[in-house]
């Protein structure tokens, strides 16, 4: 019976997948035709070539890779330090402190596109990476640190314990002792915050105004003709921006699983 229901549920999540891998390479009159079985027999990659020849759709990916990389770069160190500090060193409330960490990670982004978007023009960062990373630091930091905080809480002392009482520094603890030992944390938490960033539609709407710096999403969903939406070229788009995230999944799936599971045991 489990099975039968955990193969239901994957058929479930992989229909529509593979719905859009098929659709992607169909005639565009035969998507929506209903007989795509028979469509398939004329299938063509026409959608990808229009999708990089025409729409360059390259210059999206690239976007895409510079914001998520760069987020992931400044936010990561940040957020190791932070929730080092707060596994090991004494302070008062840190409970509540976590909690209210989880709370801003949880804020609607909508409430406050408005604002960021007055503050981002006033210092003109509008259509710009830094207009599109500055708030990813913001949104990522909150989680990461709450996954970081539960993964430092199950490494134990004794290692950082004996450096310190050798003489080494805080910080040369962290560097040299606690970095090496956590680094599938670090791991899961750094393609958490990438995929995070690859993914998110709203703020790269929101503060970009040309094809110079949108992103994969962004472009995906600008694709329209005068009257009617190209939506071969949107299935072959969404296919192109899949497979990266598939990819990536698939290789640090046991990563990831150990980052969430930690986080979650001992946040």
């Amino acid at each position: 019976m489990s099975r039968a229901l955990a193969a239901i549920l994957i058929a479930m999540l992989l229909g529509p997948i593979a719905w859009m891998l098929a659709a992607s390479v169909l005639p565009e009159n035969q998507i929506f035709s209903g007989a795509p079985i028979q469509g398939l027999l004329h299938a063509s990659f026409d959608h990808y070539r229009a999708l990089f020849d025409e729409r360059g759709f390259l210059l999206p990916i690239r976007n895409s890779l510079i914001v998520a990389g760069l987020t992931t770069i400044i936010a990561l160190p940040c957020a190791t330090l932070c929730a080092y500090a707060l596994a090991r060193l004494p302070m008062r409330g840190k409970g509540l402190f976590l909690a209210l960490l989880l709370a801003v990670s949880m804020f609607p982004q909508i409430s406050v596109v408005a604002p960021l978007f007055l503050v981002l023009r006033a210092t003109g960062l509008i259509d710009t990476y830094p207009g599109l990373v500055l708030p990813y630091v913001t949104f990522t930091m909150p989680l990461a640190v709450w996954l970081l905080t539960g993964f430092f809480r199950q490494l134990p002392r004794d290692l950082e314990d004996a450096a310190l009482i050798d003489g080494a520094s805080r910080l040369r603890v962290i560097r040299d002792v606690v970095l090496p030992v956590a680094a599938p944390g670090l791991a899961s938490t750094a393609i958490l915050m990438f995929l995070y960033c690859w993914n998110e539609f709203l703020f790269a709407l929101s503060f970009t105004f040309g094809p110079e710096h949108q992103t994969v999403p962004v472009a995906i969903a600008l694709f329209r003709g005068r009257y009617q939406i190209a939506w071969g070229e949107v299935l072959a788009g969404a296919a192109v921006a899949t497979l990266p995230v598939v990819i990536v999944v698939l290789a640090f799936q046991r990563r990831i699983v150990a980052g969430l599971t930690s986080g979650a045991m001992k946040g």
